[in-house]
């Protein structure tokens, strides 16, 4: 019995409240905002009604009218979905839409949900349960507790070896269902990740986000805002959060992640000018990619402001006159702004020809400043001698302080295409539009100092993580897709052994580190997996045979429905067949939970027990 259905059953004991099976939901809400003695007794009755909305404060028990209201008032409940908003998506404030309000907030169905989002295929379109946050917290609660790991492998440029230990030291790729694997990584990594940087799919028909429902623009936000809230507690108090993004969705999420991160934190939309190419059957062709960047607290990363700076082009800098302080190169000393102290006149000592500032402009210093400079010989009037004033600007400093960017991106430190560098690797073409590493060497230079942590939940190909191997920062990849083990591992397989495409001579990488591979551990999800493999009817029959004992299915069932509906099964078509085997399943059990990793049903061999014990206890 879910909780809708149990809370009813609990009001049926008066009338007032529910009669003939129906609820009197007007009534209901009324005596909740009134907090009338008649139904908190009723509630009070019962354990569970206590559990979801009571809190215990000292030895009182305070009732949540407003979360009850919520509950009662649900005036929907579709198969296996639950949701409070309307089919509708839009700006809202204070439950209404498009209020004059300062705080506005997106809204959309699914919202108060969890979508597991378990495609393991590009191909795959997936009909998934939306789990609602107030009907089901228990199947919430399950569906993201933290996971048991197998299939442990280290590499290094030695080769593939067993794993013995493992720490925060390590990197990590990670094979699995990447929303539970961020929830399993909290226990270990909360607040303790200085960049993450993800390039989701953009729900467009070419890319991996499926989903077969008619909320396809919804289940797109909601599945980005189960992942983003527990990205948050992942982020270390100074870190970043990149968020690549095309114009089909870049405007909506912007919104989502004001509510999520909180608009004060929103850094900067960075446009990177990504494609070269023009679409003359556009009416305007594409040439950009949105970056949205926010920072866990704004106020934390300005205290630690000079990491967010690029370095300096050293090429430009050079030492015409043997200066023992190094290389330098000439900047301005006129600044736009008329400032009355800082419009004195200037003589060249080469020429005599006295220099005053352009109208609307001044010196940059006043002239007390500018005759220290000139008796330190840090001004010199052109490479010649004859000209204007300018300032001397020397490569250690430029390289201690960087430079800051703009949020316009056109060239980047390298310029390789992504695809042709993942040609170049598998001599042949296997990902479609891979950022390149020049991008991530960027993104990774302004968030990063060597040995922080980054976090790729969407890792591809494994751009990010790549990059980040080269520039000595230590990595957490997810990638649920089957691919990760045809192209992201062998990728930087490659870099260990030296690769030489992307940022490795900007890097000066010539090989080394390692990382450790390892996977959520499967259990319902193997079933899953076989279905969607199996090529006869005669191969779904065996599933079919075997389900309720070999697998947890849901808890709708009877002990009889499979030998009462076995004759009706076989009769149907194989995609039904398919998707009915899918349908039973529960999916709380898709892979097996860390609590239950000593539960012998399971099978979890002793090595796996050992290892998933000591990255748990690296928290």
């Amino acid at each position: 019995m879910n909780l809708f259905e149990h809370i009813k059953s609990i009001l049926s004991q008066n009338e007032k409240y529910c009669k003939d099976g129906k609820l009197f939901k007007n009534v209901i809400v009324e005596d909740a905002l009134k907090v009338e003695e008649e139904l908190l007794s009723l509630l009070l009755s019962d354990d569970k009604a206590i559990q979801h909305f009571f809190t215990e404060v000292g030895k009182v028990l305070v009732f949540d009218k407003i979360k009850f209201q919520k509950f009662v008032s649900n005036k929907q409940f579709l198969p296996d979905s639950y949701t409070s908003f309307k089919n509708k998506i839009g700006l809202t404030a204070n439950g209404g839409y498009l209020t004059e309000a300062k705080e506005v907030v997106l809204s959309w169905a699914y919202k108060d949900c969890v979508l597991e989002g378990g495609q393991s295929k590009d191909e795959q379109k997936l009909n998934e349960v939306f789990w609602n946050e107030t009907l089901a917290p228990d199947e919430i609660d399950r569906l993201l507790e933290p996971k048991a790991f197998t299939n442990f492998k280290r590499y290094t440029d030695k080769g593939e070896s067993t794993v013995k230990n493992i720490s925060l030291e390590d990197n990590l790729i990670i094979k699995g269902n990447n929303l539970l694997a961020l929830h399993s990584l909290k226990k270990v990594y909360k607040e303790k990740v200085k960049l993450i940087f993800i390039d989701p799919p953009y729900n467009t028909e070419s890319d991996s986000f499926r989903y077969n429902d008619n909320f396809n623009h919804s289940t797109w936000l909601t599945f980005m805002k189960n992942r983003l809230e527990v990205a948050k507690e992942l982020l270390s108090k100074d870190g970043l959060i990149w968020i690549s993004l095309s114009d089909k969705e870049a405007h909506y999420l912007k919104v989502l992640a004001d509510e999520v991160f909180d608009q004060d934190n929103f850094v900067s939309d960075v446009i990177w000018n990504s494609t070269k190419s023009v679409t003359n059957t556009a009416i305007i062709s594409d040439a950009h990619t949105h970056i949205l960047l926010y920072a866990k607290s704004k106020t934390n990363l300005k205290q630690n402001r000079t990491t967010f700076r690029l370095t300096a082009d050293e090429s430009k800098f050079s030492n015409p006159d043997n200066d023992p302080r190094g290389k330098w190169v000439a900047d301005p000393f006129q600044v736009g702004g008329e400032r009355p102290n800082q419009l004195f006149e200037i003589t060249n000592p080469n020429t005599g020809k006295v220099y005053k500032p352009n109208p609307g402009s001044s010196w940059k210093n006043e002239k007390k400043v500018f005759d220290e400079l000139m008796k330190d010989n840090r001004i010199v009037f052109g490479v010649s001698g004859d000209a204007g004033p300018q300032r001397k600007r020397f490569w250690s400093e430029a390289k201690e302080r960087g430079q800051v960017t703009t949020t316009l991106w056109k060239k980047l430190p390298t310029t390789t295409n992504g695809t042709q560098h993942l040609k170049k690797i598998f001599k042949s073409k296997v990902f479609e539009n891979p950022k390149p590493e020049g991008l991530m060497e960027r993104i990774i230079q302004l968030s990063t100092s060597e040995n922080d942590i980054v976090l790729d939940f969407f890792v591809g190909s494994g751009t990010t993580i790549t990059t980040a191997h080269k520039m000595k920062r230590r990595y957490i990849g997810i990638e649920q897709m089957d691919y990760i083990n045809e192209v992201t591992v062998p990728r930087v397989l490659s870099v260990i052994d030296g690769e030489q495409g992307g940022v490795s001579v900007n890097q000066n990488w010539s090989g080394g580190g390692s990382f450790v591979y390892m996977e959520l551990m499967k259990h319902n999800i193997s079933i899953i997996d076989l279905v969607n493999s199996s090529k006869t009817k005669e191969d779904l029959s065996k599933i079919w045979d075997n389900l309720s004992d070999e697998y947890f299915i849901s808890y709708k069932l009877n002990s009889n429905y499979f030998n009462s509906e076995s004759s009706e099964f076989e009769s149907l078509s194989f995609k039904d067949m398919q998707m009915l085997l899918i349908s039973l399943l529960d999916k709380n059990y898709l892979y097996v939970n860390y609590s239950d990793i000593n539960d012998t049903s399971h099978n979890v061999p002793k090595e796996d027990i050992l290892l998933t014990n000591k990255f748990y206890n690296n928290g």
